[in-house]
C-alpha cells in the first residue's frame, strides 16, 4: 500500500468489503477516517444535545481529574451509559455523525424513488436501478447462485497456473490473490502514474491473525477454518472437510511471507521500481505476462518498457514460489471462497449471513448486519459516489459553509507557517524547505470542481452481481485509460458524502469532503474555541501528515526526496522515536499493546495538529478578551472540545483488528496520549506532578 495520511477510522458499511471505488481507490488511499455529518438532516437516534457553545456539558465527569484521565474527564458522563448497537462495532460521536449522514443519503434515494422514471436523468436512473437491484432480496434469493454460475464455472475450469494468475488479475471480479495490482501516482515522479504491486491474498485482516500467539487470535483462526469449510459447502464443492484445511495452510504460508504492517508504511522501503523484464527475473515463478494481460496492462508505455513499483518487494519471490508450488485445485478452492466473500452482499441470504458471521461477528464483534437499506446506501457511495455526491452537496452543503471551512483551513496553514518560522531545533536551510512545502499545500474543500462522468458505466435493472462487476470494470478502465497521461491533480480520492479527511503526499494536498464539515466538527454557530478544538485539530492533523515520519520524506512538489539536513533529520527522528515508545506502553486490551511504530504517523499528526490548532485559536482571538463560559476558559473549552471529538467506544474485536493492522490508535489514546505532550493543556488545567498523565517537561515530545 502507498503511504497516505488520513484522519479517523470507522467502518461505515460494517461489512469488511468494498467494491469498485473502495476496492480500487482505497488501495491508493489507506482507508481512514470516515466521519458522518448531521447538518440539517433528521437527527440520528440518541443524538446528543450540544450546549450553547458547542459541546455537551453533561458528558463531562467532574469527578475525574483532567490530569489523571482527560478522555474520561471530557466524556465520562457519556461513557457511563454508552452502548454499542448490535449492528455496529462502535458507539460515540463517529456513529452519531455516521447515522446523520446516512439519514441524508436515505432522503436523497427516497426522492429518486418517488420520481417517475421519465423524470430521472441518466445518472439518477443508474443510482435508482443500482439501489433497487441491491434491495431486491427476494429476487436475489430466488435466483440462487445462477448470477454467479459463469464465474464459479470459470474458477472450476482453471487448469494451469497461468490461468489462475489471469483470473486473479480480473478487475471486474476483484477476488485477487497473493499479489495485487493498482495504478497510482509515482512517488518519485508525481506528474506520472505507475503500476504498483503489493502483497495481498489473506482472508483475515492481517498476517498476525495467522501467526500471533494471542488466545483470541487462536480462537479466530479456528472460526476461520470453519468458515472456509462452510463457504466451500455453500459453493457446492465436494469434500469441503478435506479441502478447506488446504486453503487455510495456503493462506498461512502467504501470511508468513508478508511484511509486518509497520514496515508497509515506510515510504522509502516501499518504493522499488523495476521494469517488466527485471520483475520477471526477480520473481520468475509467477506468470507475470498472463497476469498483466488479464488486467489490461501493456508491457510498454509511451516512453518504452513499462516500469512497475514493487511495494513490499522482498515478498514477491516468496509469494511467487508459493504460487508455483501450490496445486491448481487448491487455488480453485481458494478463489471460490474469495469470490463468495467479495460478492456475499449480492448473493443469497445464506451466503451473506455466513460471510457476516465470520467477518462481522467473529472478527469485529458486530452482532447484526446493518439494515439492508443502509448497506444499499453505502454500495452507491462506493460505486457511483460522485453522482450521489452531486445530489448530496446541492442539498446539504451550502456555498457559505464551503467558504467558512476554506477560511478555517487557510488560518491553520497560516498558523503552521508562523510556527515553522519560530522553530529553534531546525536549521535555516531545512526550515526554508518546510516553509516552501506549506506554501505549496493544495486544499480541496467540500467536493470536486469537475464531477466524474459515469456515462460509460452500465447498470442493469435487477442484475446486482452484473452491476457490481460493471462498476468494478468502469473504475478500473477509467484508470487504465489514462495510465500514460499526466496525473489528474483535480481528482478526489473520496466521495463528497463520505465523511473523511486525508493528506496525499504525492500531490501535497489536504482534502476535506463535505461530509466531515458538519457539526459538531465544524459549526459556524459554535464557540471559536470549539471549532478550533474540533475542526481545527482535524485540519491541523491533515496538514501535519505532510510533516510526520513519512510525509516529511516528500518535498513541496510531492517528490519522495530528502530535503532535510542530516542533523535535522536525526533530531526529528529522535523526537518521534520517543513518541513511538510512549505509545508502545499503552494496552487497549489485556496483553495487546499499541505498536508505536505502526501508529507513529497518526500519533505525530494528532499531536502536531492539536498544538497548531491551539496556536491558530490564539491567532484568531488576536489578543481580545475571551469570556469564561459555564466556568470554563477559552483554552479549557478548546481542549474539552478536542476530548469530546474522540468520544467513542469499540467492540473488542474491532479494537484488536485495528491495533494489529491499522495505523490509528484507539480513541482514548488519541486524547490522553496527545494532551500529555502539549504544554498548552498543562497550563489550561493546571496539571501537576503526581497526576497520572503528567510528564516532566523534558519528557514531552515537541515537534511543530
Amino acid at each position: 500500500m502507498p503511504f497516505i495520511g488520513v484522519d479517523r477510522i470507522v467502518f461505515p458499511g460494517e461489512d469488511g468489503k468494498g467494491h469498485s471505488r473502495t476496492a480500487l481507490k482505497m488501495r491508493n488511499i489507506l482507508f481512514a477516517a470516515l466521519l458522518a455529518g448531521t447538518a440539517t438532516a433528521a437527527p440520528a437516534a440518541n443524538a446528543p444535545v450540544f450546549g450553547p457553545w458547542g459541546v455537551s456539558l453533561d458528558y463531562i465527569d467532574a469527578g475525574v481529574k483532567p490530569g489523571d484521565d482527560f478522555f474520561r474527564y471530557a466524556n465520562g458522563g457519556w461513557l457511563k451509559n454508552a452502548a454499542i448497537p448490535s449492528d455496529r462495532t462502535a458507539a460515540g460521536v463517529n456513529l452519531e455523525l455516521d447515522q446523520g449522514n446516512e439519514a441524508k443519503l436515505k432522503t436523497i434515494v427516497a426522492g429518486l424513488e418517488e420520481k417517475l422514471l421519465a423524470d430521472l436523468n441518466p445518472e439518477e436512473r443508474k443510482l435508482r436501478d443500482f439501489y433497487d437491484a441491491f434491495e431486491d432480496v427476494k429476487g436475489i434469493d430466488a435466483a440462487g447462485l445462477a448470477p454467479a454460475k459463469a464465474d464459479l464455472d470459470a474458477i472450476a475450469a482453471l487448469k494451469s497456473l497461468p490461468e489462475v494468475a489471469a483470473f486473479m488479475a480480473s478487475q471486474a471480479l476483484q477476488v485477487g490473490g497473493p499479489i495485487g495490482v493498482y495504478i497510482s501516482t509515482d512517488e518519485k515522479n508525481p506528474s506520472a502514474y505507475a503500476v504498483q504491486l503489493y502483497q495481498s491474498g489473506l482472508g483475515m485482516p492481517d498476517r498476525d491473525y495467522y501467526l500471533g500467539k494471542d488466545k483470541e487470535l487462536a480462537a479466530t483462526r479456528t472460526a476461520y477454518q470453519k468458515y472456509l469449510m462452510q463457504m466451500l459447502l455453500l459453493a457446492g464443492v465436494k469434500d469441503p472437510g478435506h479441502r478447506a484445511p488446504l486453503v487455510y495452510r495456503l493462506e498461512e504460508r502467504i501470511a508468513a511471507a508478508h511484511w509486518p504492517a509497520q514496515d508497509r508504511r515506510d515510504a522509502d522501503k516501499t518504493y522499488n521500481p523495476m521494469t517488466f523484464a527485471a520483475l520477471e527475473k526477480y520473481a520468475p515463478q509467477f506468470p507475470w505476462g498472463e497476469f498483466f494481460a488479464s488486467a489490461g496492462i501493456s508491457r510498454r508505455g509511451k516512453s518504452g518498457e513499462r516500469v512497475v513499483i514493487a511495494k513490499e518487494n522482498t515478498t514477491l519471490p516468496r509469494l511467487a514460489a508459493i504460487f508455483a508450488t501450490t496445486p491448481v485445485p487448491v487455488w480453485r478452492d481458494y478463489l471460490t471462497v474469495r469470490y463468495l466473500h467479495q460478492f456475499a452482499d449480492e448473493l443469497p441470504t445464506a451466503i451473506d449471513d455466513a460471510d457476516f458471521a465470520f467477518h462481522g461477528t467473529v472478527v469485529k464483534g458486530q452482532k447484526a448486519q446493518l439494515p439492508r437499506d443502509l448497506r444499499g446506501i453505502h454500495l452507491l457511495d462506493d460505486n457511483i459516489g460522485e453522482a450521489l455526491g452531486k445530489l448530496y452537496v446541492a442539498k446539504y452543503f451550502s456555498p457559505e459553509a464551503k467558504a467558512k471551512a476554506t477560511d478555517l483551513v487557510h488560518n491553520l496553514l497560516k498558523a503552521y507557517e508562523a510556527d515553522i518560522g519560530t522553530l529553534t531545533w531546525m536549521a535555516p536551510e531545512t526550515k526554508a524547505k518546510a516553509l516552501e512545502k506549506i506554501r505549496h499545500f493544495m486544499p480541496k474543500i467540500g467536493y470536486p470542481d469537475t464531477w466524474r462522468d459515469y456515462s460509460a458505466m452500465v447498470i442493469l435493472p435487477h442484475q446486482i452481481v452484473a452491476d457490481v462487476k460493471n462498476a468494478n470494470s468502469f473504475e478500473w478502465n477509467r484508470e487504465l485509460k489514462r495510465i500514460d497521461d499526466p496525473v489528474d491533480r483535480s481528482e478526489w480520492g473520496m466521495t463528497p458524502p463520505t465523511n473523511n479527511a486525508y493528506y496525499n503526499p504525492t500531490l501535497n494536498e489536504i482534502v476535506f469532503p463535505a461530509g466531515i464539515l458538519q457539526p459538531p466538527y465544524f459549526d459556524p454557530n459554535a464557540d471559536d474555541a470549539v471549532n478550533y478544538g474540533e475542526a481545527g485539530a482535524t485540519i491541523g492533523h491533515e496538514i501535519s501528515h505532510g510533516f510526520d515520519d513519512q510525509g516529511s520524506k516528500f518535498d513541496a512538489f510531492g517528490v519522495l526526496k530528502n530535503w532535510w539536513t542530516p542533523d535535522d533529520r536525526k533530531n526529528f527522528d529522535a523526537r518521534t522515536d520517543n513518541l513511538a515508545k510512549q505509545y508502545d506502553g499503552y494496552t487497549p486490551l489485556p496483553g495487546l499493546h499499541i505498536n508505536g511504530k505502526l501508529t507513529l504517523g497518526e500519533n505525530i499528526a494528532d499531536l502536531a495538529g492539536l498544538v497548531i490548532a491551539h496556536k491558530a485559536y490564539g491567532i484568531a482571538e488576536n489578543g481580545k478578551a475571551v469570556p469564561v463560559l459555564n466556568g470554563f476558559t477559552g483554552d479549557q473549552r478548546f481542549y474539552i472540545a478536542y476530548g469530546q471529538s474522540w468520544r467513542e467506544v469499540w467492540t473488542d474485536g474491532r479494537t484488536r483488528s485495528i491495533v494489529l493492522s491499522n495505523p490509528h490508535s484507539p480513541a482514548k489514546y488519541r486524547v490522553n496520549g496527545v494532551v500529555r505532550n502539549d504544554d498548552g493543556w498543562y497550563q489550561a488545567f493546571g496539571i501537576k506532578p503526581g497526576e497520572a498523565l503528567y510528564l516532566p517537561p523534558e519528557q514531552r515530545v515537541r515537534l511543530w
